[in-house]
Order: structure tokens, then sequence, then C-alpha cells
């Protein structure tokens, strides 16, 4: 058995049985395993950004790891971008990349990169294979690392002669570490700052703090206390629709997070950090609550939410409490496409228990509030704001929920031109995902930034925010890449093309002109 059989036959016997690639040279050994060893679902991507993406926003829904195959330093470099929002979204993912053979490093050949020094920006854990027999005990640590709770990037280099050399042995699996005990100071500490001081206190909520069991869990805390309760903006999957609670986000911009955060005296964090803005800004402060609120860690992101949110429920002897009723669903709306009919017509027209990827970016801050009365579903955000994730998670999160999910990818125009490959791969897969371009030709984000910074518009600076010279056609590039798709300049017309394409056994892009 070479080191390639041996890391197919370890990954599989670790339950990673998915792998997104964009295989090269170095990686061919690996390849052919893949292809002689039953059992491990191959998806390619046409980039690796793609194909790091789309393994995040598989994690997301399955909640284990799939692994990458990318080519050598210069293909883990073009997925960086799209692994540094999995690591935020604390998303666990098996990288593995190719490498020059051992004794071929040393003649530097053009492919040659610090593959290391790359991978440890985005990885909490990073190794390169020495040896094809002790290949199979580093995949097997490898993927522990992704399983370790809540989930983290794992970087095994595999150098080709690592590969194809003789004498590999399968790894037996490794579980986890379990996540680090609850404070059970922390716990008190919090339950006696909610007695005293439950109204004004806001309880934030991050990672897996904002699913279902934990959301019962805190509802029944602020239902005995009075507390607020908030979402972090950068969570990365959260449970939404009927049955869960209407949690807002903190806001995005400086202004509306200080005005929503400036009368909590106290902010318990659940899994969160404290909130700050995305930048700094002239003039400014980089925190977004106030400078005199008493800030407590209820949750580290690395603890289990749930456990802690059961002990302070216990503390507080909190009763059992309905989850609010948000209230009839809404009707699909009329007109001119605009944030809130689009938010309202999604949540009138949506399948039970769909998958929302959301990297709306601006266009998209306000559509919470108008879906609270959607059915049951996941809703996946741009966790680290590098743009481009939205059509790769998407694909993703179909994949992992087996087609059995209609996927809803709501994606801003100008991030979508950073992954767009997906859609092909959306196609060949044949995965029921219904894309809404946004489409107002330009990076409307990066007006609001120009603006906020206090720089001084011009010519030349809003010609490179501007997308719509040559404008671009999102329906031409989708059947390009084999996506059926239309356009439509008003929401009646958005609708009808949403029913339809929900029949559909296959993607679906609406160029919505916004």
């Amino acid at each position: 058995m070479n080191g390639a059989k041996s890391l197919v036959q370890t990954l599989l016997a670790s339950g990673v049985d998915t792998c997104f690639a964009n295989p090269g040279t170095s990686e061919m050994h690996f390849v052919a395993a893949l292809d002689q060893i039953p059992g491990m679902k191959c998806v390619l991507g046409l980039q690796e950004n793609v194909v790091t993406g789309m393994a995040d926003g598989y994690f997301r829904i399955a909640r284990k790891p799939a692994c990458t195959l990318l080519h050598c330093g210069p293909g883990l470099a073009n997925g960086m971008g799209n692994l540094h929002n999995a690591r935020r979204a604390r998303s666990g993912i098996v990288n593995i990349v190719g490498d020059q053979a051992i004794y071929h490093r040393p003649y530097d050949a053009p492919l040659t990169a610090d593959t290391t020094g790359m991978a440890q920006t985005v990885s909490q854990w990073v190794r390169t294979g020495t040896s094809a027999g002790q290949l199979g005990r580093d995949a097997a640590e490898a993927v522990s690392a992704a399983r370790t709770f809540p989930g983290q990037i794992a970087t095994l280099i595999l150098p080709a002669d690592v590969s194809w050399n003789e004498g590999g042995a399968v790894g037996a699996p490794i579980a986890p570490a379990a996540p680090p005990a609850i404070d059970h100071n922390a716990v008190e500490n919090a339950a006696r700052t909610l007695r005293q001081h439950g109204r004004d206190t806001l309880i934030l909520l991050a990672g897996p703090a904002v699913q279902a069991d934990a959301q019962r869990l805190v509802w029944r805390v602020a239902q005995a206390t009075g507390a607020a309760l908030l979402a972090d903006y950068v969570n990365g999957h959260v449970a939404r629709g009927r049955g869960r609670l209407p949690l807002e986000r903190v806001p995005y911009t400086m202004e509306a997070a200080t005005r929503a955060l400036q009368d909590y005296r106290h902010i318990i964090l659940v899994n969160a950090k404290p909130p700050v803005g995305f930048f700094g800004y002239p003039g400014m402060p980089s925190i977004q609550y106030a400078a005199d609120a008493q800030l407590q860690v209820l949750s580290r992101p690395d603890q289990d939410p749930l456990e802690a949110l059961d002990a302070l429920v216990r503390a507080l002897d909190a009763p059992q409490a309905e989850i609010p009723d948000p209230g009839p669903r809404p009707e699909a709306a009329r007109g001119v496409p605009s944030p809130e009919g689009l938010a309202q017509t999604v949540a009138a027209l949506m399948p039970d228990h769909a998958i929302v990827s959301d990297e709306s970016v601006s266009y998209g801050r306000g559509f919470y509030k108008f879906t609270h009365a959607a059915p049951p579903n996941d809703w996946l955000h741009l966790a680290g704001g590098a743009i481009g994730d939205g059509l790769p998670v998407a694909t993703g999160a179909a994949i992992a929920a087996q087609r059995q999910r209609r996927v809803i990818s709501l994606q801003a125009d100008g991030s979508a031109m950073y992954s767009l490959q997906s859609l092909w791969t959306q196609a060949r897969e044949r995965l029921p995902v219904t894309t809404i371009i946004l489409n107002n030709s330009k990076y409307n984000i990066l007006i609001g930034e120009y603006k906020n910074v206090g720089a001084v518009p011009g010519e030349t600076a809003m010609s490179m925010l501007d997308l719509g010279n040559p404008g671009i056609s999102w329906t031409g590039l989708a059947n390009a890449m084999g996506v059926e798709a239309a356009r439509a300049t008003t929401l009646e017309q958005c609708a009808d093309l949403l029913r339809a394409s929900f029949t559909k056994d296959a993607p679906f892009l609406i160029e919505l002109m916004v």
C-alpha cells in the first residue's frame, strides 16, 4: 500500500467521506487512490477558493469535516480567502495540499513555496508528511484536529513522494478532545448579574449559541430576568424562522451598533467576542459598546454553550418559556425591488427547512426583521469578511444536505464575481440551488465605506467601484456555466421565478436588477 492509499483509507475510517478538489500534478497518486478506493464523494471545483468555500458550507450543514485537495502552495494561496472565512465561522476542514517531492525541494522548482508558512495563517493545525509509513497517523490527527469543538482548520501538506512511496499504513481514528469544561464561577457571576441588573443586561450569542437548542435555553433566561438578546453580526450559521427566536444581530455600521448597545451596562458573552467595528474609522472608537459597560464571559468560543446555558437556567431556576409566535407568514411583495420587499418575498415562498446562503452584503443588512415568520430554515452568513464565499458555501451546503433541501443563495453581484465558477459545480452536480444575484452594477458597500472614512469622492475613485462599464450579464454567465437563468426587474417577476425554481431538481439563477 502506498502513502496515498493509506491516506484515503484513514480519512474514510475517520468519517471523512467527501473531498472538494482542484488537483494538480503533485497530487496524482492521491487522485488515483480516490479512484481506486470506494467510498469518497469527490466534487470538482474550478478554482481553489471555490473548493475551500464548498468545504466550509459543507461543514456548516453536515457538522462534520470534508477534505479539500489543493495544488501546492499557490493552490493553497488561491483558497486562503475562504479558509479565512471558514476559520472565522469555526468550520472544520481537512486540507490536503500537495507539495514537491522531498528530494526535489532543494532544486527550487517553479511551484516551490513556503506552504507551511501560508497554511499557518489560516489553520489551527499544520503538518508536513515525511514518510508513507507515518502518513496514516498524520491524517488521523488532522481529522481529529478538524473535529475539535466547534471546528478547526487542519492542513496536511503532502509531498509527492510520500504519496507514491510504498509502506503506507491505515491510521486508527482519533477522538477529538472534549470541549473545555465550563467555569461554574462564571455561571454564578452571570446569574448574580442577571438577578440584580437583568433589564440593563444584554446576552450576546455566537457560534453554537445561536442554534435552536441553545435558543430555547437562553429564552428561558431572558424571560426570567428581563435581559435582552442579540446575535453577533458575523455568525456563520443561525437557526431561524418559525419555532426559533426572532433574534436580531448587532448592526454592521458603527453608528447603528453604538446606538443599539449604548444603554447596556452589562454584556454577557455566550461564545461571543466583545463587539467591535469591522474597521477603524477616523475619530471613532473601535468598540461598539459603552465604555463603562461590564463584560462577562459565560462561555468561550471553544466551550459548549448548551452546558453553560443549562447551568445558568438551573442557577436562576428559570421556568419553561414558549418561543414567541412571529405572526403570520408574509405575502410576496410587489413592485420595484427593495431590500424589504425581497426579504418579504423570500420569507413568503421559501420551502420548509430551506438553507439560505447570505452574501447580500450591504443590500441585505435588514433582511432579518422581514423573515422571522418564514418556515424553519438555516441561515449561513459570511463570517470572515473576505467576500466571495456565498456561492461556494451554498454549493457545499447543498451537497451536505444530499440534495434533499432547497438552498437559496442571496448574492451581491460584485462578490459573486470572486467565485462564479461555483455555478459550474452546481450544474455538474445538479444541485437544488436557487441563486438571486442582486445586480446593482457597483461595489455598493465600498461606496459606503469610502464615505465612512471621510475620503472625498472623485471620478477616478468612483470608476474603481463601478461594475457597469461594461455591464455584466449574469444570465449569460450562468448559461455559460450550465445553469438556467432569467432576469427580473420587479418583485412579481422575482416571485414567479422563485416559485418555478423550487420545482426544479437543478440549479437556477435569478438576476434581480436592483
